[in-house]
């Protein structure tokens, strides 16, 4: 009986400790992309509202860049609002994705969404974090879906020399305070 049981822990051990199978983008549109195959990933996509150039803008910092589109005009139809797209070094390292409320709502999103990839790693009133280790896809409020490269995510947060606000300070003092 202990030689059956240990050897269900070995069959099954690897279905355990596999990471998250979470998706690493939505519609074509993957993180790692290059910024030329992002565009030509949003053209082929209408529910972006993709419109060419007059979308992308260039960040502070160097070897940023944004793209920025928006749905209300060139694809009324879509389940998609406003969507950005953080680039550094050419790569696509966070989608952000606002979903239109009057077509879609967060629980319907929150529920597909844990039916296909489980339950959150964390909840809170903001939002429904799920990771795997390299990918870190999350369900904001009011209705916001993002995919991050956490690893360029936390290498940009660690390379950030603005140091916090006397506001953001003292209201961390407060907080611990409690």
């Amino acid at each position: 009986m202990k030689r059956l049981f240990l050897l269900l822990i070995l069959i099954f051990s690897p279905f355990f400790l596999a990471a998250k199978d979470i998706p690493n983008g939505y519609g074509g549109v993957e993180l790692g992309m290059s910024f030329e195959q992002v565009k030509k990933a949003l053209k082929d996509n209408l529910d972006f509202g993709y419109r060419g150039e007059r979308d992308v803008s260039l960040l502070p910092g160097e070897n940023r860049a944004l793209i920025e589109t928006d749905t209300t005009t060139y694809a009324g139809f879509s389940f998609l609002d406003r969507c950005w797209f953080q680039f550094y070094n050419e790569k696509l390292y966070v989608i952000t994705i606002n979903i239109n409320r009057e077509k879609m709502d967060h629980f319907s999103i929150f529920d597909a969404l844990c039916k296909k990839y489980g339950n959150p790693d964390s909840v809170s009133p903001e939002k429904s974090v799920w990771k795997n280790g390299s990918i870190t896809m999350s369900l904001e409020r009011p209705l916001t879906l993002k995919y991050v490269d956490q690893k360029t995510f936390d290498s940009l947060q660690n390379k950030s020399l603005v140091s916090p606000s006397g506001t953001e300070t003292t209201r961390e003092m407060f907080l611990k305070g409690l």
